[in-house]
């Protein structure tokens, strides 16, 4: 017969503690804990950026819903200037009824390490009063940089995303048609150069400013590469020693992205548009005990037109128009309801709900919690 091994009661109480901890462990922790994302979606290299670049051009092959030359002689004079470099010559104080051609704005990002020879993307918008840029095509436009040099030619034709007609006084649009796309419209001639390294090291900056997310990234830095790898300037700024050899920066940089980085909390922040009532809050808003009375006060003017004609007709009386307005004001009065003191997002956002407010009520609410100190959190109005 097989024989079983009789436990004692601390051995059985060892087994249930151990089993329920690998439990925990896998199911990931206390609820409390942060969330791991990788340093890319993080933070950013200091030096690795796009830059902006922006050009002057011309739209040409539009079907009558170009520049009017009148409102915008901007346009006349660059194409008399384009044609001049083109070896065709027009005579001074010619006024060109033009209809097919839009003066435009053509803006693009160059890369970090863009090559010459490599396309991007580029965006062309109207700044005359064409109707549509629909079918047009953008000749050739230099796209200058802040330093005023050329980095790259844009030049295709313009994808617009809207559409719209017009017939016997009607029109109808959707979208918008005075800005377009021009993919790979845009071909590099001179890149920007970027610098990684300075002293020994690559500067990591963070995209929010956060003390706690800044020190769990330099421990887990550390915990990868080594101890004394990176060290934390400020909450937004971590310097890394990186190889001194530029042929390792590559495979260097590419681990110190993918590391996991533990979040900290973020800070409890309540943003409200006051033009649309829209109320938005994060995940640490709390709300301490509390008590609101609220009422909503709405005026109704009625304005109608009543036709008043003579009673006794042959009598030398006139038909008289005359207006009658009538005001209503209703006040719906509110009582003092509790609002119990709520330790996270769902409680708070069932304390809120319970109290019937509307989005626009609960703005002029919350903006009261706060001024009244059992509002846990910052009051952003946008």
């Amino acid at each position: 017969m097989p024989s079983f091994a009789m436990l004692s009661y601390p051995d059985v109480l060892k087994r249930t503690l151990t089993v329920f901890l690998m439990v925990f462990t896998l199911a990931g922790g206390a609820p409390g804990l942060a969330h791991a994302e990788r340093l890319k979606d993080l933070a950013s290299i200091q030096g690795v950026r796009d830059n902006p670049l922006v050009g002057y051009g011309l739209v040409v092959g539009l079907d009558g819903s170009g520049d009017q030359v009148r409102q915008t002689p901007f346009t006349q004079q660059s194409l008399t200037n384009m044609l001049s470099q083109l070896g065709i010559t027009v005579p001074q104080g010619t006024n060109m009824q033009l209809k097919n051609v839009a003066a435009v704005m053509v803006t693009a990002n160059l890369p970090s390490f863009a090559q010459p020879g490599q396309t991007i993307d580029v965006n062309v918008s109207s700044m005359g009063n064409a109707k549509s840029l629909r079918g047009g095509t953008l000749l050739m436009t230099p796209l200058k940089g802040a330093d005023n040099k050329i980095y790259a030619i844009a030049q295709g034709n313009i994808v617009v995303g809207g559409a719209g007609a017009a017939a016997g006084g009607s029109s109808i649009q959707v979208n918008q048609l005075n800005g377009g796309v021009i993919s790979n419209g845009a071909v590099i001639e001179r890149t920007v150069p970027t610098t990684l390294r300075r002293d020994g090291l690559i500067r990591i900056e963070l995209n929010e400013t956060d003390f706690g997310t800044a020190q769990n990234a330099v421990h887990s830095i550390n915990n990868h590469f080594g101890g004394g790898v990176a060290t934390s300037v400020n909450g937004r700024v971590i310097e890394v020693r990186s190889p001194s050899l530029e042929s390792n920066q590559g495979e260097f940089l590419a681990r110190l992205q993918n590391i996991d980085v533990p979040r900290s909390m973020a800070r409890a922040k309540v943003i409200i548009n006051a033009r649309t009532g829209t109320v938005v809050m994060n995940q640490a808003v709390t709300i301490d005990q509390a008590a609101v009375a609220y009422g909503s006060l709405s005026v109704v003017i009625d304005q109608n037109l009543n036709v008043n004609q003579p009673d006794t007709p042959f009598a030398g009386g006139r038909t008289a128009i005359t207006r009658s307005t009538d005001i209503q004001m209703q006040y719906q009065q509110g009582q003092l309801q509790k609002v119990n003191k709520s330790v996270n997002l769902n409680d708070v956002i069932k304390t809120l709900n319970a109290l019937g407010a509307t989005p626009q009520d609960l703005v002029s609410i919350l903006q009261s919690l706060k001024s009244a100190g059992a509002l846990r959190a910052d009051l952003e109005i946008v």
